[in-house]
């Protein structure tokens, strides 16, 4: 047989203390004294007193196994207060809950999840969903106002009428459905191409119109009109991912690609055009190496303001307070300007390369 810790609670309700000098404990007396007080000789100035008794005698459980005896005092009241204790059916032996739906609530849920499940889908279906979309005014999406559609902006239509042309363009690659998306890759790594020859002799079209030498108009135009698009892809991660890896890792792969790829299946391609001729394939350097020494010094010092601003007050290497943000940005885009400048001015000799 266990013992059994019973928790006695005795509640009194004595009258206001009276102003009287009474002596604790005598006749007639109006008034409760804590037993703290007591030892201090100080009367209880609250007017209620509950006084909580821990008895931790052993108390022998009170069950049907054990044989009937004559119950002490303590016994009695562990019993009483069992018994009392013992969950009871009341008047009301059953419940019933009502779940109200709110429309309002479930219209909000509705528009977030059809939302989310376009944004998973990568892609298109058909052409004909490419070209509605292509010609199709929309406004931009928005964070902030998820779950609410919001009516296109002036700025949303003058942005439409300036590309609707490469959307219409764009509308012709094959939706990612055909022949498991291999199609869709083909056809875009071809228009790419062809785009970027145009705008490369474009470019150097325009620098021989106004009279810029070609290496001024390859770090300028050619340049600009190539990284834009990598600009405004590492924007959109940078908005979308938690961390800024992506953002940075698509800026450093691009530009490894333009290395490796660009200039070395390029250089492959002639030299082995030049090599079926019986000639060799000469390139000259240039300015190159006073290029690379400039780019190379300037990437030292961009990578020393990213690895600055990983500290806990400014929160990483993209983001932060607006005075770092700000500051970070006007540093990396005077680079790019010196870049330029320092690439003139040596091409133009009016300073001595190497």
């Amino acid at each position: 047989m266990a013992p059994l810790l019973i928790f006695d609670v005795e509640r009194r309700v004595v009258s206001k203390e009276r102003h009287d000098d009474k002596v604790p404990g005598q006749a007639g007396c109006s008034h409760a004294v804590h037993p703290s007080n007591l030892a201090h000789g100080r009367r209880a100035r609250s007017p209620f007193l509950i006084r909580l008794h821990i008895h931790a005698s052993a108390l022998w459980k009170l069950s049907s196994d054990v044989p009937d005896r004559k119950l002490t005092s303590d016994e009695e009241e562990a019993k009483r207060i069992a018994e009392m204790g013992k969950p009871v059916l009341g008047e009301h032996a059953k419940l019933e809950v009502i779940i109200e739906e709110s429309y309002e609530f479930k219209s909000t849920v509705d528009k977030l999840i059809k939302k989310t499940n376009l944004a998973m889908v990568v892609g298109t279906n058909s052409w004909r969903e490419q070209f509605m979309e292509a010609i199709t005014v929309s406004a931009d999406e928005d964070e902030d106002d998820a779950g609410e559609e919001r009516l296109p902006s002036c700025f949303d239509y003058v942005m439409h009428f300036l590309t609707v042309f490469w959307k219409v363009l764009f509308a012709c690659v094959p939706p990612t459905d055909y022949l498991n998306g291999w199609a869709c890759f083909v056809v875009s790594i071809v228009i790419i191409g062809l785009l970027t020859a145009i705008i490369g002799d474009l470019a150097s079209h325009f620098g021989c119109t106004i009279g810029l030498k070609d290496s001024v108009t390859a770090v300028v135009f050619v340049a600009l009109g190539t990284s834009v698009p990598d600009t405004f892809a590492s924007k959109v991660a940078a908005v979308q991912d938690t961390y800024a890896d992506a953002s940075i890792g698509n800026v450093t792969g691009s530009n490894a690609v333009n290395v490796f790829l660009g200039i070395g299946l390029a250089w492959s391609v002639a030299a082995i055009y030049w090599h079926n001729k019986g000639k060799p394939f000469v390139v000259e350097a240039g300015s190159l190496a006073f290029s690379v020494t400039l780019f190379t010094i300037f990437a030292f010092l961009a990578v020393t303001a990213l690895l600055y601003r990983r500290r806990a007050h400014i929160g990483g290497e993209l983001g932060g307070p607006r005075g770092h943000r700000l500051a970070t940005s006007g540093f990396l885009f005077s680079l790019w300007f010196l870049y330029i400048l320092f690439s003139s001015l040596e091409a133009y000799c009016h300073i001595e390369g190497f």
